[in-house]
């Protein structure tokens, strides 16, 4: 079989599978008397195995199956989590994701970890009475603690005594799979199918769709009615590869009143796995004939078709076919406008009102199409605890992370790329701004420190925060380095505003590390971080209180595939700024303008405002009278609290637009940041405004 076209899948689940047993080693770390978080590592650590093995990913599969034997000594009772062993399941987290990144760059997954499992196999060397139940005995006989409520309700009952009354054999049959059995779900699978052939299956214990998710150890049980001899099932099993044990007990009409009603006694037939209390059973009181198959209510007969299970409301799509559906909608939206321009000059009603039907359809397509690219924060989000956690012991200090709406959405392809930004930030505060410990404990602080990273929506924008409860930033250290450096005059140091002083730390080199490290002061700086998010259409703000703490925040477009803007005309070229950079138009008359040292400004809100000709600044043919106007139009611009006034020829409205890249061959544009096709077919520039405003 061609394993190629299941990589992608392979990939996907497998990222899955890590990250779930990432936060839970993290949870189980706060909770470690908590065996259900073992469990859930332990069920993703045997299904990544399992997948890695069918794969063809030996060493993927041998180092999961180590992680998996100390895990199961550990939900069973038989070791005890400490720091150490949570260092190696973690050490052996980072080789499994690291054979899974070196697959996803075409490579074969293989890797030494010879040390790793050998500090596994060192950690499950604690197991002083590990093994299987032993072979031999009834099922009545080999109860266990935690055993699934096997009780029998009326229906099942009724079913079985008539069985019983008919001449029919009624069977508690417990079937063991053979511990490196790497697909329990498909072993079990072929076990129902088999009885099936000679009988009836009343009930299973764990219920048929938890055993369809390997939500199991290695046994589970059976109520079987059929008219073959015990030795003949048994023989029909065992012919089945992987199982290891086949244990039949017959049952007669005392053992079956024993089960009916109760929850069984000591001596009660038993399965490893416990059926979640309250949890309800098929229809008619019946669990599920087989995995992958429903049973109908009353005639106790398989119904081919889906589990019980309800069939889930989201299917995995190629990202690239978003892309495509995205540029053929871009293109769409293009015509659209188009026809709108036509409509209003032909002046047609029943053309006018077929565009503006189809102008309403679109809007809604494009609700929908935008929030198919829209990701929640929390696929960039859920890696940081675990960072953060590990940054935490090696500097030594005690950390919280607390993460408040990782359920806001952004655009994909923002979301591609904020993830190394966010990275560098949170690094930054844990090594710079919160303080060891004993230097908390004498500032009356909690030696605990906490890192806040939040996500929220407003307006146009999403903005995350990194907040810390350290030490703040230190105004005159970073004003020494600056002089230093050279980057600011010494006589102007005293008389900047916080804002601008906290604003030098993106200053590219600058860094205000007294030591290089592993983690910091490599005099790279936060530069590379401004640089990315602006390059994204965002904005980084920095507010800090000496002693309290320090807070980044990051102000990121919704998306950058369709901005609403506003297009204007200087000289003969047509220009679209985006309207999240204006802050209003007006009309500016040539009295009202004023010179201050030699630059023109004009008075805005109690304030004054730069003035900047964009004809100027882009070098456009200007229009014949223009240097004798009276009046001008301005379009005015933000960029965080600083505003500029742009003068332009003409307002020619605002619309949507698609934005596309100029190209390989067009990059580092003065002002520019793309272009879009108009309606009549033309192409518009996009202005970055940001670049405008000094």
């Amino acid at each position: 079989m061609d394993m190629n076209q299941y990589l992608t899948m392979f990939i996907d689940e497998s990222k899955e599978h890590l990250q779930a047993m990432n936060d839970n080693l993290l949870e189980l770390e706060k909770n470690p008397d908590d065996l259900s978080i073992v469990q859930s590592i332990f069920r993703s650590a045997h299904t990544l195995k399992g997948m890695s093995a069918t794969m063809g990913f030996a060493d993927l599969a041998s180092l999961t199956h180590e992680m998996e034997n100390v895990l199961d000594l550990v939900r069973n009772g038989k070791l005890a989590m400490s720091g150490a062993i949570f260092d190696v399941l973690f050490r052996g987290l980072d080789s499994l994701e690291s054979m899974v990144q070196d697959i996803v760059a075409g490579g074969t997954g293989q890797m030494d970890v010879t040390d790793v499992v050998a500090q596994l196999k060192a950690a499950a060397a604690g197991d002083a009475g590990a093994g299987t139940v032993p072979a031999g005995g009834s099922p009545a006989r080999r109860a266990q603690a935690g055993a699934a409520d096997l009780a029998l309700d009326e229906y099942q009952y009724a079913v079985l005594q008539q069985s019983l009354e008919s001449g029919h054999h009624v069977y508690g049959i417990t079937v063991t799979l053979r511990e490196d059995c790497l697909m329990k779900a498909a072993r079990a699978y072929m076990v129902f199918d088999a009885l099936e052939r000679h009988g009836e299956i009343a009930k299973s214990v764990p219920p048929a769709q938890d055993i369809e998710q390997e939500k199991f150890d290695r046994s589970f049980m059976l109520y079987y009615i059929t008219k073959e001899p015990a030795d003949a099932i048994a023989s029909l099993i065992q012919g089945i590869s992987e199982i290891e044990r086949v244990e039949i007990e017959a049952i007669d009409q005392d053992a079956l009143a024993g089960f009916a009603g109760r929850t069984p006694s000591a001596g009660s037939a038993a399965a490893p796995d416990a059926r979640p209390a309250g949890k309800p059973e098929a229809p008619g009181g019946r669990e599920d004939a087989k995995p992958g198959a429903k049973a109908e209510a009353g005639n106790g007969k398989p119904a081919q078709g889906r589990g019980q299970a309800s069939l889930g409301r989201t299917i995995r799509v190629d990202l690239d076919r978003l892309d495509d559906l995205m540029n053929l909608f871009s293109e769409l939206l293009i015509d659209r406008v188009r026809l709108e321009q036509l409509a209003s000059e032909i002046r047609r009603s029943d053309l006018t009102e077929t565009v503006e039907h189809m102008a309403r359809i679109s809007s809604d397509l494009q609700n929908i199409v935008l929030k198919l690219r829209m990701v929640p924060v929390d696929s960039v989000f859920n890696r940081f605890p675990r960072m953060v956690r590990d940054l935490a012991k090696t500097l030594n200090k005690k950390l919280e992370l607390v993460i408040t709406g990782a359920e806001t959405e952004l655009d994909r392809t923002v979301i591609d790329e904020i993830g190394d930004p966010l990275v560098h930030l949170l690094r930054n505060s844990v090594d710079h701004g919160i303080e060891p410990p004993e230097e908390r404990e004498k500032a009356g602080k909690n030696p605990t420190g906490t890192v806040h990273l939040r996500a929220y929506h407003s307006g146009n924008h999403v903005f995350i925060e990194i907040e810390d409860d350290g030490r703040g930033i230190n105004r005159r250290k970073v004003l020494d380095k600056a002089v230093q450096a050279g980057i600011v005059p010494p006589d102007r140091a005293d008389a900047m505003p916080d804002e601008d002083v906290y604003q030098l730390l993106f200053a590219p080199g600058f860094s205000t590390a007294d030591q290089v490290s592993d983690i910091s002061g490599r005099g790279v700086g936060l530069d590379v971080v401004k640089n990315k998010i602006e390059s994204l259409g965002g904005r980084v703000h920095v507010h800090s209180s000496p002693g309290e703490g320090t807070r980044f925040t990051v102000q990121l477009p919704l998306t950058l595939s369709i901005i609403g803007a506003m297009l204007i005309r200087t000289g003969g070229e047509k220009y679209a700024i985006p309207l999240s950079s204006i802050v209003e138009t007006a009309i500016l008359k040539r009295d009202d303008i004023r010179n201050v040292h030699g630059n023109p400004m004009m008075d805005f809100r109690s304030g004054l405002v730069p003035i900047v000709d964009l004809a100027d600044v882009l070098e456009c043919p200007r229009d014949e009278g223009a240097a004798e106007r009276d009046e001008y139009e301005v379009v005015i611009v933000h960029k965080g609290d600083k505003m500029a006034a742009l003068i332009v020829d003409e307002l020619l409205g605002q619309q949507e637009i698609v934005l596309k890249s100029l190209g390989q061959f067009l990059t580092g544009l003065f002002a520019i940041s793309g272009a879009t096709i108009l309606g009549d077919g033309q192409v518009a520039l996009i202005l970055d405004t940001n670049a405008l405003i000094k």
